[in-house]
């Protein structure tokens, strides 16, 4: 017994097989990498699917859900995809399902949805066991010649069913329809095209193999987006961002101006960017208007039935209709960006960012090929029929003896075979032959089906062997794609027109945020608040339990505030955002991204003309404005470069002539303003030399009125003779005057 134990130990250690940690880790996570890649988040070039979506469409038209039958319950497809095809949640197939059947999404929808499958204004589809779904035209083209060996086919997960690698597209889905996926590492945003530009491009494109990308976008003229919208990049950037496959596109919402009675006017907006829910984008316009960061806004209705109808009412009709809709197109979802990154799956293998031209090509190649092997499958099915014609024929030429043979022999396919030199095919169709069919008028329709089929066969072989007559074959497709599809239809018609952006000069948009009074009050635990009115700056106000006043200043809405970090970073803060002041603040941090080894030095109102003085504890600084000091995102702009171990430690505005500086050591040093650089960014210069220590304070004055500083007893002391204190930047200093403060601080 303790030998078969032994033995069994031996057997399990056997198996283990030892490798480091990390390769173990990194083959695992590259395999689940690609598979994410391959297998669910990039589309295929060549029919610009998703695994997912093939299988939804595969499985449809198992079911026989043809754009003419009957609907079928969706519970019952995703059944069918979920139990032969794509073992996944039953969720995520349905999403995939119904986003194929909304027209708002898809440009040139792939199911037909019968039952609520969602809307524009993002209210999710009913449950599928009360939707009912059949495919299109569209997936019809798509799924053409799947069963004529025109692509490859592979086992399901299970190896039950065989589904297609790759459908044979006769539509170009990829372009016309768009996609988007986030993979491992990589993503992909394709926006939809119109598809009889998409015809023309590929036709310039047959016929000028060599054609320049600024041709073809010369044909495509951009994205065509399902909810229409007006596209308002310059033309440059368009062939750009389709010659690199990557780029953006500023969207904008379709309005107009509709007269009212006494002179009065409102704004009527059609159509709206794609992919924006119509609900939440006129919650947020609501919330701009009664937080009054829409001065000129008065209010917004939607009057939406089929088609969009937002209005847009001004505060007054003295109002300027454009400036209204450039401060709606700053402020919310009214214009939006969408990336455009062609990062697709080159015959189903190989990611690769894509310009315009290659994915057309990847396209017009794949038809090529899916030609050929149908016209190889067709010339298959001729050659298999000849025969069995040529039996017929044969049987005709000797009926009687025929006959005589299958009433008299045991085994008439043999004799049959024998006699008249026949294959086993052309025996057994004789044999299987009705009776009705054995009339004199058969033999004339069977030679006249041998002859035609004889005329296909040298064309076919023609076809197969001639690359012109390829062409020619795929551009009759194309035309009749563009015919059935195109431009004189609803469906066609293009919906999202282009215009440029239009030039108003010196449009303040702060100064369209209503302006009202507030206090602004920073706590010294980092709390910060707007309370309305200009109130006492040292009335008493309420703070948390161990927390008081740091920072206290008058503001109006309308204002910008700068805030100085330690860090040598400076963040913006709109006035109009901060807290309102029935409540005791938030902590700033939650409005900047300030580290949590750092504090804010200094508050200000933002002023174009206005400059301060920056200094480090180790005493380098400048001097810099503040249009430079404005910061554009929650992470602040890095003004003054420091050392981990340094910090900010003087921020000050520029009023006067002279700086004066003090160090630990009490040595004070006062030097003229130019002797300063103004920048923009950097280190800065030496304020003054310490031997040990480093720069306590620092502030601007003016020296005719003398440089003043509050004593302990909280007591405001001038000094007018200031010569013994005045010399060179970078020099020592002297012995601070008496009754200077201890903690070496202006103030």
């Amino acid at each position: 017994m303790e030998d078969l134990s032994t033995e069994t130990k031996q057997l399990t250690h056997s198996n283990i097989v030892s490798e480091p940690l990390s390769d173990a880790l990194g083959e695992r996570y590259l395999t689940y990498a690609l598979s994410t890649i391959m297998h669910r988040a990039l589309p295929d070039a060549r029919d610009g699917l998703k695994p997912v979506h093939r299988r939804i469409l595969f499985a449809m038209r198992g079911l026989k859900l043809d754009a003419t039958g009957v609907f079928r319950k969706c519970a019952k497809i995703v059944g069918e995809v979920m139990g032969n095809f794509h073992p996944h949640g039953d969720k995520a197939i349905y999403d995939a399902l119904a986003r194929l059947a909304q027209d708002f999404n898809v440009r040139y929808p792939l199911v037909e949805g019968q039952g609520n499958f969602g809307n524009i204004d993002g209210d999710n589809p009913a449950a599928q066991r009360y939707t009912e779904a059949r495919l299109t035209r569209v997936s019809e083209f798509l799924m053409d010649g799947l069963s004529e060996d025109s692509v490859n086919f592979r086992d399901n997960y299970d190896g039950s069913e065989q589904e297609p690698v790759v459908l044979p597209a006769g539509f170009p889905n990829l372009l016309a329809n768009g996609s988007t996926g986030i993979a491992v590492g990589m993503a992909t945003n394709i926006p939809p095209h119109n598809l009889s530009e998409l015809c023309d491009a590929f036709l310039h494109l047959i016929k000028f193999p060599n054609a320049r990308e600024e041709t073809l976008c010369d044909i495509i003229l951009g994205p065509d987006f399902p909810t229409g919208g007006v596209i308002v990049e310059d033309r440059p950037t368009i062939i750009e961002n389709y010659k690199t496959g990557r780029g953006s596109f500023r969207l904008r919402a379709k309005y107009s101006i509709e007269e009212l009675p006494r002179g009065g006017w409102q704004i009527v907006v059609t159509e709206i960017p794609y992919q924006v829910q119509k609900s939440k984008l006129i919650e947020k316009i609501a919330e701009l208007i009664n937080d009054k960061k829409l001065a000129i806004l008065s209010d917004v209705r939607d009057e939406s039935a089929e088609e969009i109808r937002l209005i847009f009412e001004p505060r007054s009709r003295s109002v300027d209709p454009l400036i209204l809709m450039e401060n709606l197109f700053k402020s919310t979802d009214l214009e939006t960006k969408f990336s455009l990154n062609m990062n697709v799956l080159i015959d189903g293998q190989s990611p690769k960012v894509c310009g315009l031209k290659e994915v057309l090509n990847a396209f017009l190649g794949h038809r090529i090929e899916v030609l050929i092997r149908i016209s190889k499958y067709r010339l298959k099915k001729i050659d298999s029929r000849l025969e069995i014609l040529e039996g017929y024929i044969v049987a005709f030429l000797n009926l009687d003896r025929i006959i005589e043979v299958i009433r008299t022999e045991d085994n008439p396919k043999i004799i049959i075979m024998k006699e008249f030199d026949l294959f086993e095919s052309q025996a057994e169709a004789i044999l299987n032959m009705r009776l009705r069919s054995l009339r004199k008028l058969e033999e004339i329709e069977l030679k006249l089906e041998r002859d035609n089929l004889w005329i296909e066969r040298v064309k076919l072989e023609d076809l197969i062997e001639n690359k012109k007559l390829q062409w020619s074959e795929i551009s009759e497709q194309l035309l009749g794609l563009k015919k059935d599809f195109g431009s004189d239809n609803s469906l066609g018609r293009r919906r999202t027109s282009f215009s440029e952006l239009p030039t108003i000069d010196n449009i303040d948009f702060d100064s369209m945020v209503e302006k009202e009074p507030i206090t602004v009050v920073f706590s010294k635990m980092g709390w910060i608040r707007g309370m309305r009115g200009h109130l006492p700056l040292d009335g008493d106000l309420k703070y948390r339990d161990g927390d008081g006043p740091r920072i206290i200043f008058h503001a109006n809405t309308a204002d910008k505030i700068l805030a100085m970090g330690s860090n040598g970073r400076c963040y913006t803060i709109l006035a109009k955002s901060l807290p309102g002041g029935r409540g005791l603040g938030e902590p700033v941090r939650i409005i900047i991204d300030l580290p949590n080894d750092s504090d804010i030095v200094e508050l200000m109102l933002y002023g174009k003309e206005k400059k301060v003085l920056l200094a480090s504890n180790v005493g380098n600084g400048f001097i810099v404005s503040h249009t430079d000091l404005e910061a554009q995102t929650k992470n602040g702009k890095q003004i003054l470069n420091i050392a981990p171990t340094e910090r900010l430690s003087v921020c000050g505005l520029v009023e006067g002539d002279y700086i004066a500086s003090i160090g630990d050591n009490r040595k004070l040093l006062i030097f003229p303003v130019d002797q300063l650089p103004e920048m923009s960014r950097g280190k800065g210069i030496r304020f003054q030399k310490f031997k040990q220590g480093c720069l306590s304070d620092a502030r601007v004055f003016k020296r005719s009125e003398g440089l003043s500083w509050t004593d302990p007893a909280n007591r405001v002391r001038t000094e007018l003779n200031l010569n013994e204190w005045i010399g060179k930047r970078a020099s020592a200093g002297s012995w601070a005057p008496r009754g200077f403060p201890k903690n070496n601080k202006f103030n």
